[in-house]
Parts: C-alpha cells; structure tokens; sequence
C-alpha cells in the first residue's frame, strides 16, 4: 500500500489561522468529490472556525477514563475502519490523554499515513523540538508539547499561514482568539509584539530552509546549472594567505545586508602543489568563518578558477569575494591570475568582487613545486619546439655556416627546452628529428643518410644520449614532483579530518558530506550489516536522492572492515583518489562507534545514577530509618515491661519519645516519596493566588521558638503558588538553617517585592557553604560537612528545589553578608501573566489565560505555562478538560511541620 501524504499548515503562534485554512482546504476538497473527514479539530470556541466544520463528516471521538473523569481523543481505529482519502488531523504536537493508543498526536498521524491515508494537520513554530531553547529565551516558556524536526520536516506540502503581530493583536482585542475575559492577560504576556515578531521571523526563516531544500533538489534533478538568485549567497575563495581573515569579514558584512544571506568560505587544493597554505593559517580562518555564522569547505581542483566556478554555481551563489592577487608585476606574464579568470568566465548571474587587502602585490615568496602533470598546452608547446624547431633551425642555419660542433649544440638546446616544456616524449622526438637534419644537412657526406667521418658519428651519438637523459631527467622530475604534490594534498586533507574527529566535532552527517564535497560526488552513504548474509542497512547518508541500500548499487564503494562499507554516487574515481577515500572510510566507522558509545555512555550514566540513587535510599531505610524504629520499640517495650513501675513523669518521657520518633519517621518517609515523585515527574500543583503572609508562620510549626525571625510585610503583593507545596519549602529551609545556626543567632524570613516577583530569604549565620558545592547541596542524598548520620537522609532542599520549580519558582544559595548560607526563593506574582483558577470552578472547559494552558479541575492556568505531569497544553489549543493534570498522588493537604532534620 502506498504511503499517504502529509500536508502541514505551519504557523507562528496560535490564531493565525491555521485551523481555518485546513478546513478551508477540507471545504475545496469534498467539493471535487474527494472523501474527506474530520479526525480531530478543536475549534476552541471560535465560532468562525466552529462554523468551517458544518458539512464535513466528523469521526467520532474515543472517549477514556481518567481520575474519575471522561475524556475524548482521535478514535485512530476508527478512522482505520472509516479508510478516508484524507483525514484532518488538528494540533500535531498534542500529547495523547493516557491509555491512548500512542503517547503523541504525531504517532496517530503516522499510522494513518502507514495505511495510505493522506492527512491535513497543523503545528505552530514553537512546538517544532529543535527550537526549544530559542521559543523559550524569546517568551520566557518552555514549550512541554514539541514534535520531532523529521516528522514535519518529512512532509510532502508545508504551507505557511502568516499573519503579521498587529493583525493578530487586533484579532485578539476583538475576542476572535480567546474569551474577552482572557484578553488583557495574553496581550500582556504572550502575545507581545515582540514576541510575535520573533516567532514569525522563526516560522519564515524555517520554512525559506525548507524551500531551499526543495530547490536545491530540484535543480539537481533537472540538472540546472544557471544560478538561480533567490537568496544571497557569498563564497569566499581562500588561499590560505593572511588576506583571508579580511576576505571573511567582508563577506560576513555583505551577509548581513540581506535578509537569510549565507557565507562559505572554500579552499581549494591543487592537484599540482601550487598553493602552499598554512594549516595553521586556515585553522584560524575556518575558526573565524564559524564563528561568524558560515561554514568552510575543503575541495580539491586541478583547475582553480573552475573549481571554484563549480562550486559557487553547485551550492546556487550569487557572488564571489577574491582577494586581489598577492603576485609581483611580472609574474603576470605567467597568466592573468585567478581572479580575473574567475571574473571572465563567472558569466552575468554571478557577481564577483575582488577585495583589496594588505598583502595585495607584496608577492607570495617563492612558488611551490609545479610539477603535476605537465598541463596540455604546456606538451604541445613541447611538441611544437621539439619538432617544428629543428626544421626552422635548419632553414635558417642552411643560409649560414657555423661549424657542426655549434650547429649540435643549437640543437641540442632546442632538445633540451622541448623536454623542460613538454617531457620524455617531445624531446625524444626533437632528438630523432634534429639528430635526422644534422645527418643529412651537416654532416659529410651532405644529403645523405650516411657519415663518412667516423668522429661526426661520435658527435651525433653523443647528442642523442644528452637528449634522451636530460629529456628522461625533467620527466623523471615531473613525476616525482606530481607524487610528491598529490601527498601534500592528501596530507592536508587528512590533517583536517583528522583535526576534526579528534576533537569530536564531526557528527556522521557532517564526515559524509565532507566526502562527498572533496570527491565532488552526488551522494555518500554509510552501510553496514550484521552478517555476511543479512541485509546491509543504512547508517548515515548525505546527498540527493534514496539512499544506496548496496554497495553493489554505487560507482565507487570502499569496504570498512567484513561487514561495513562507504557507498559514493556520482563518478567513478581514480585508483589514486582511493587511499584518501579510504582514510575518509575508516574515520567514518570511528565517528560511527564513538556515537554508539557515547549513547552507550549515557545509558550507562543514566543507570548509574540510578544505583546511586538505590544505593543512598537503601542506607538511608538501612540506618536513618531503623534508628527511629529501634526507639520507638525501646520506649513500647519499656511501657509494655510489667517488671518496672513507672511514673507519670517517666511514662510522659517516654511517650513524648515515641512520638518524636515518629513524626522523625514521617517527615523521613515523606521526603523520600516526594523526591519520587519529583523523580518521576508526577508532582501535581493546585495554583491559587496566596498571600505569603499567611503561609510562612505555618510553616514555622515545628521550629524551637525564639529561634526565627520573621519579617514579612503584609502589603506585598500576592503570589501564584500551591499553598501546600510553599509551606513544606519554606519549612524544610527553615530547619535547614536552624540546624546551622550557632546558639543564639536567630534565623532570619525576609520577603520583598521585586517587579513581578517576590523574594523570600532564609539568612543563617552558620558556617556557609563554598561556592564550588552550592549547587551540590541540592542534589538528592548530599550531606555537606560533617553532618551525623542521623541528622537525616540530604534529601531536605532538593525537595524545597523541586517543589519551587514545581510551583514556577527558583531556589538558589547565596553567601550571607557577614558570614553564613542565605537561601533565595523566588517566585512569580499573582499579577505577573499568571492567573488562576479556583479548584471548584466547573470541570467543563475554560478558555485559556493564555496560549500555553486553560482552566482545568483543581489547575491554576496561566497565560504561558501549566504545570503537569502527564500531558501539556500546545499553545495552539487551549486546555481541553479531556487533558488531566492530575498525578496518581494529589499532594497532600498542609500539615504541622516538625523539624526534618534536613542537613546540606
């Protein structure tokens, strides 16, 4: 069955339209007859975008239970059954309820589209995995829902729905988006004009790379070798000289006149040894060219301007920067120089700029060896003084007389420049020519093939042997002069593969399409097999077109090892080209092996993390917990034992004993199931706007009085918390700093406002905690210093870190002034792009506060994020009560804090 097509409306933020746009496209469909149905759209209560579903079959949902609640999904199955010519299939980057029948909407899709279903979907830019980082320097949000590059990247039609910051904005006041009680909040936070901006500057730029890509297969395709000027790119042709750092700044600067411009900067190594580049030297232009937002590439040419015609027109250049030639007045003679070679044959869709520099006419010292191949004018040159020479010598020596000894000599020079130009071959034939007009024209008897002088013999004998060996001496020069270019040009080839694997940062893509650039191939593959007889399978590929799937199927294979081999396209290579190819191979089974074992390196990392992880819990359940035990049965015992009568006093002790113990144990077990489940991700906030006034003094409980001081003022602002959650911080900090503090320094609970966010600090003045181990002391099971075993299991402040990131918040270790550990926790205002929901609010739907969330049972929403274990709301959508939030494990309601014992 073939496989379905993909169609992708892509969008910058949500609202620009791209839901109606594909119900649009469903509408013209259905009207040329295609079986079209719904398979999941989410109008979000807009009624225009309701309104687009009229007339279209709807597949209905599959409904699932979760926490005492129904939800609904895409029914795949159903849509299975229904086998559409095309499915709509909204939101690619939803996250599925739990118990669906995948984790994510984008597996549904690919199920669908197995099956031969042609499917319509839509993605906003921010849920795109590689711009993670990026979305959330620019909003301030982590994106929880993201869909892999590949999977949009695999689509067959990728259209952009644009729509410009002020339009949305004015879509967004007039209530088109969200419920006007939601406005103010998204227009304030998320859907700032620069952050609209921003990301639509991400959707264009994504998909012009996209379109590039498609272009340049294209042209591939169709063998188009005309450049086709539809975004500025600049090459760079290097030599290697010190005018390349300014040849690169240049570009870099013309780069960024246009919009998208690209800079690629190119050596070139002669086959002959011509150039004589400093590696060093282009280790820092490569460096540089890097650094300022190009690439480098290394490619080997007989013919320099050529190849680097070939390469500006292979890649779709526009311009070409040269540096203007470093050679002397008078080696032009020689040629009119690379740069107006380039400049002459560029033709009119390419430009090219010859950049003056520093080091312009100071020479370029002595020229390496030229010795390659001897070029084709240079052997018929040779041709020509070899053969057509001794003829016109003759002609003219026939109407002078010189003597026979100057008339071999004037020959024999003739010989010998015949081999200097054009080698073994032309100086042999100048040595049987001139050696044939010296018998018959000058030596006695004269026009006659014969000598009568046994002396001339000797003459033309010697003549000849001076002939051949300075002609098989320049040849010989020749070759070992071409032997000796062509390792050099290897060599450097070598050193910077070599540069790059040793220092790691070659992937497998990039070690591939170096090969396939210094080779001048069309595509380069990896392939491997597990045996012999099974089949070879792909392990990288660069290139146009399928990927081999053979060795058999390439033009030039090399094998790597019994069961690996490297797969070229395009030519078939000389047998001279293949030891390099063959150090290309085997660094590329390095690369190959060095990814496996990093990837297993990290499993093993992540394993190991977890042993030592079991490893503290075992000793703490081993010792932390059985020393609570071990007293509480001593005192049972003791009260139990009918050979002792006890006092009042005596059995209050010992009860007070008991129940010490156990609230040791408790508070020991609850930290140890919260880190589970900060572990495992299943931590569940309820988000209400607090006053932290409140909430301090109760987390204050178990704390020895007189041993804190508070300084919370009751104007400041309210905060966006879980009440719950902040009580348990605050007290496992506070009790920390106790635990340090000397006697009689009280520990000081300040908390401020600063812009939209408020500070509490925890000050002690105990011994402090060096900067190299601040951020240690919140890992789990660390204990800094001394600290008794029994002073607990270090799990007290990477609970508090936990549950503040839960919660929004940062929790971070400063130096008290003065001596000591101040502990900052930040967290975000009521009133700060954050609103909240109360938990007895209808269970139904909400519209969201903002793109990242919605109202939900028992969930606070905010206009950027929501927290939750399960499943995250796209900011496409707004969160559907079908979505839970819930964890398995509600958090447990506020209880009287009693000192943890928590150590650093």
């Amino acid at each position: 069955m073939a496989r379905g097509k993909l169609r992708i409306y892509l969008g910058a933020a949500p609202g620009v339209g791209k839901t109606y746009a594909m119900l649009s496209e469903a509408h013209r469909r259905v009207e040329r007859g295609t079986d079209c149905v719904v398979g999941f759209v989410e109008h979000h209560g807009r009624p225009r975008t309701e309104v687009m579903l009229h007339g279209l079959e709807l597949v209905p949902r599959k409904e699932l239970d979760h926490r005492d609640a129904v939800f609904t999904e895409m029914d795949v199955d159903a849509v299975l059954r229904r086998a559409p010519a095309v499915a709509l299939v909204d939101e690619l980057a939803h996250t599925n309820i739990p118990g669906s029948r995948n984790a994510k909407r984008w597996q549904d899709v690919e199920e669908l589209l197995a099956a031969g279903i042609d499917v319509v979907s839509t993605v906003n830019i921010q849920h795109l995995e590689s711009l993670g980082d990026v979305v959330e320097s620019i909003t301030g949000v982590r994106q929880r829902e993201t869909v892999p590059d590949e999977v949009v990247r695999r689509a067959d039609q990728i259209e952009l729905v644009d729509m410009s910051p002020q339009a949305l904005r004015r879509r967004m006041a007039h209530g088109n988006i969200y419920q006007p009680d939601k406005v103010d909040a998204a227009l304030s936070n998320y859907f700032r004009p620069g952050n609209l901006t921003a990301l639509r500057e991400l959707a264009l730029l994504w998909v012009a790379d996209r379109v590039d890509e498609y272009l340049q297969q294209y042209r591939s395709e169709h063998r188009v070798s005309a450049i086709w000027g539809s975004r500025e790119r600049i090459v760079v042709g290097l030599t290697g000289g010190p005018e390349g750092r300014t040849l690169i700044r240049r570009a870099a600067r013309l780069a960024e006149k246009g919009a998208g411009g690209e800079v690629l900067a190119v050596y070139i190594s002669r086959g002959d040894g011509l150039t004589s580049a400093s590696p060093k030297e282009l280790a820092v232009q490569r460096t540089l060219v890097e650094d300022l937002g190009g690439t480098f590439h290394h490619v080997v040419g007989d013919d320099i301007p050529a190849a680097l015609l070939a390469f500006a027109r292979g890649v779709n250049a526009t311009q070409i920067l040269l540096g203007v030639s470093r050679r002397n007045s008078w080696q032009y003679v020689f040629g009119p120089g690379v740069g107006a070679t380039v400049a002459r044959e560029s033709g009119p869709d390419l430009d090219v700029h010859l950049i003056t520099h520093g080091e312009a006419g100071k020479g370029r010292g002595l020229p390496a060896a030229r010795g390659a191949r001897l070029g084709r004018a240079r052997i018929i040159w040779g041709w020509l003084v070899g053969v057509v020479g001794p003829v016109l010598l003759a002609l003219v020596l026939n109407t002078v007389d010189l003597g026979l000894a100057n008339d071999m000599l004037l020959f024999l020079a003739l010989t010998v420049a015949a081999a200097l130009l054009g080698g073994l071959l032309p100086a042999l034939g100048s040595a049987a020519v001139g050696s044939f007009l010296l018998n018959y024209y000058y030596t006695p008897p004269l026009h006659r093939l014969t000598i009568a002088d046994p002396k001339n013999i000797v003459a033309i004998v010697i003549f000849v042997g001076v002939a051949v060996s300075v002609a098989s001496v320049v040849d010989l020069a020749a070759r070992r002069t071409h032997q000796a270019a062509r390792l050099r040009v290897e060599s450097e080839i070598l050193s910077f593969l070599a540069g790059d694997v040793l220092r790691g940062e070659t992937s497998l893509e990039a070690l591939l399409e170096r090969v396939r650039e210094t080779f001048g191939m069309e595509s380069a593959a990896l392939l491997e097999r597990e045996s012999d007889v099974a089949p070879w399978t792909v392990a990288g590929s660069v290139g146009l077109g399928r990927p081999l799937e053979r060795p058999e199927d390439a033009d030039v294979d090399m094998p790597v090892g019994d069961h690996m081999a490297l797969a070229l396209t395009g030519r078939v290579l000389p047998a001279e080209d293949r030891r390099v190819l063959a150090a290309f191979a085997a660094q590329s089974a390095v690369v190959l092996d060095r990814r496996r074992l990093r990837e297993e390196a990290d499993r093993a990392r992540a394993l190991a993390e977890g042993n030592r992880i079991r490893t503290a819990l075992l000793a703490a359940v081993s010792h932390d917990l059985r020393t609570p035990l071990a007293g509480i049965k001593a005192s049972v015992s003791s009260l139990r034992s009918e050979d002792v009568e006890w006092s009042e006093e005596d059995r209050a002790e010992l009860l007070e004993g008991i129940e010490e113990g156990a609230d040791r144990l408790d508070h020991l077990v609850g930290n140890l199931l919260d880190m589970s489940r900060l572990q495992t991700g299943t931590v569940a906030t309820i988000i209400r706007e607090t006053d932290i006034d409140e909430v301090v003094p109760m987390a204050l409980g178990g704390i020895p009085e007189d041993s804190v001081e508070l300084d919370v003022p009751e104007t400041l602002p309210m905060v966006a918390v879980d009440a719950g959650l902040l009580e348990r911080v605050v007290a496992n900090l506070v009790e920390n700093a106790v635990k340090y503090s000397p006697r009689g320094k009280r520990v000081l609970v300040a908390a401020s406002a600063i812009a939209d966010r408020v500070e509490v600090r925890v000050v002690d003045r105990g011994p402090g905690v060096p900067d190299e181990a601040k951020e240690r002391i919140f890992e789990p099971f660390q204990r800094y210093g001394d600290a008794p075993r029994g002073a607990g299991v270090g799990l007290g402040l990477a609970v508090a870190r936990g549950f503040a990131e839960a919660m929004g918040g940062t929790l971070a270790a400063e130096d008290t002034p003065g001596g000591g550990l101040t502990m900052v926790l930040t967290l975000r205002a009521a009133g700060a792009g954050t609103e909240t929901v109360q938990p007895d609010r209808p269970a139904r739907s909400a519209e969201p506060a903002g793109p990242e969330e919605a109202a939900r049972p028992a969930v606070s929403v905010s206009p950027e994020e929501s927290v939750q274990p399960a499943a995250s709301v796209s900011p496409e959508e707004p969160a559907r009560p079908e979505e839970p939030v819930q964890s398995e494990e509600p958090v447990q309601p506020p209880r009287p804090v009693q000192p943890q014992r928590q150590v650093r």
